[in-house]
């Protein structure tokens, strides 16, 4: 980590040696399970998993979902740094990026658990159909990873050079590896990072919106069988969703790292910055919800009308009320209504966790309940919950996410060296 008497110094992890082991050893425990559960899957197919013909649409993908607006949210998140030059962003800008690119792994592991076939994974690539939203969202996240990566390398490159020509060990390797041959610390070569980093950001602001998480709502807006889901203003709600779980989401990583990590002060500004934007993302995804909710009301469309019955007060309605509603509206709004409190660390922690825990009662709330419902009069409703195998597998699959940014944070300079200036 960065000292006052040296501000190359490089020693980034876990300031407890205690809790590094016991983090790793929960990891570990998670990683065993999920992929014993992912053996059962990959061996039973899609008996082990409580999806039918009725509902084939169930946690996987709910969590996929959930995984695209996470990465998208923390992207856009780090381009108020990047491209519009908010300077005190610059020191979350990093972890924003990594968690970016990690939670589209992570989005496409549940994806792929959630084919029929393995197996066939790749046959978008072979096989294009230029009329699939499906097909054009592949290529859309492929491009949107390599932005990602990109503007991760122009915004770490300068100190991964000052660590390679500085350091030593097996962190100084991997920043000379990870520098792709330009070793420069000029201030030039500084300010040409700067201009691709902001070029990257420009490009992947209308890929992320349109393409990435946008194009997500796409996939169930077009699905006209499912009027719930038939709705223009569903892709604008999968992006307020996604910057509001996405801003939870840094924030959260930013006091966890200063913390857990750094060993160094919270910058109470910066938090209560990040605060004031989670809490005005809040306020209009309830917003959107409640537009959405009166125009099915008014609608009188007795799907859409008896899916939101099913959400409110039906089987959904544990989801709605104590995760969507509680955790994802109500505590985080009542922690960000005082100045004090948006400027103590462990409650804009918790505040953060809270969101995005109730973020994915959204998910499921989009996901499960419009499939219920039979598309037509005389099929049997829908029933759903998710088979031990099935919870198994995407706590498996979470735990690699974990895993993986654990390790970058354990061997990246995720946190600017400088202290936050680019």
């Amino acid at each position: 980590m960065a000292t006052e008497h040296s501000r190359f110094e490089f020693d980034p992890g876990f300031v407890s040696d205690r809790l590094r082991v016991a983090w790793y050893a929960v990891l570990g425990a998670l990683l065993l399970v999920g992929g014993y559960a992912m053996y059962l899957r990959i061996t039973q197919g899609m008996a082990s998993t409580n999806l039918t013909s009725t509902t084939p649409w169930g946690a996987w993908v709910a969590f996929y979902i959930y995984f695209v607006g996470l990465s998208a949210g923390a992207f856009l998140v780090s381009t108020l740094a990047n491209v519009f030059g908010v300077e005190a962003m610059h020191r979350i800008d990093r972890d924003a990026l990594f968690a970016a690119i990690v939670s589209m792994a992570v989005a496409l592991l549940f994806v792929w658990t959630d084919l029929g076939r393995m197996d066939r994974m790749y046959h978008p690539f072979v096989w294009r159909q230029f009329t699939s939203a499906l097909s054009w969202e592949v290529h859309a996240y492929v491009a949107y990873i390599g932005v990602l990566v990109t503007e991760l390398y122009f915004s770490m490159r300068y100190d991964l050079a000052r660590v390679a020509e500085r350091g030593s060990g097996l962190r100084a390797r991997l920043a000379a590896l990870l520098t792709l041959g330009r070793r420069a610390t000029t201030e030039a070569s500084r300010t040409t990072d700067r201009t691709w980093l902001t070029r990257a950001g420009i490009v992947g602001i209308p890929l992320a919106i349109f393409m990435v998480h946008g194009g997500t709502g796409v996939l169930f807006a077009v699905s006209k069988a499912r009027p719930y889901w038939n709705s223009g203003l569903f892709p604008v709600i999968f992006i307020v969703s996604a910057v509001l779980s996405g801003t939870a989401l840094v924030m959260l990583l930013y006091v966890l790292r200063t913390k857990l990590f750094d060993d160094e002060p919270v910058d109470r500004d910066l938090l209560d910055q990040l605060a004031k934007l989670l809490a005005a993302f809040v306020v209009v995804d309830v917003a959107l919800t409640a537009i959405e909710a009166l125009i099915a009301i008014v609608s009188f469309h007795p799907h859409v009308v008896e899916t939101w019955q099913i959400i409110a007060f039906g089987e959904m309605s544990w989801s709605f009320w104590w995760f969507m509603v509680g955790f994802g509206w109500v505590f985080p709004l009542v922690m960000l209504s005082k100045r004090e409190w948006r400027r103590t660390p462990w409650l804009m922690a918790l505040a953060g966790l809270s969101v995005v825990i109730g973020v994915v009662a959204v998910r499921f709330n989009i996901v499960v309940p419009p499939q219920i419902r039979p598309v037509m009069e005389g099929l049997p409703h829908g029933s759903y919950f998710p088979s031990a195998v099935e919870w198994a597998t995407s706590a498996g699959m979470i735990a690699v996410g974990l895993l993986l940014y654990t390790i970058g944070a354990e061997l990246l300079p995720l946190t600017p060296l400088d202290g936050g200036d680019h």
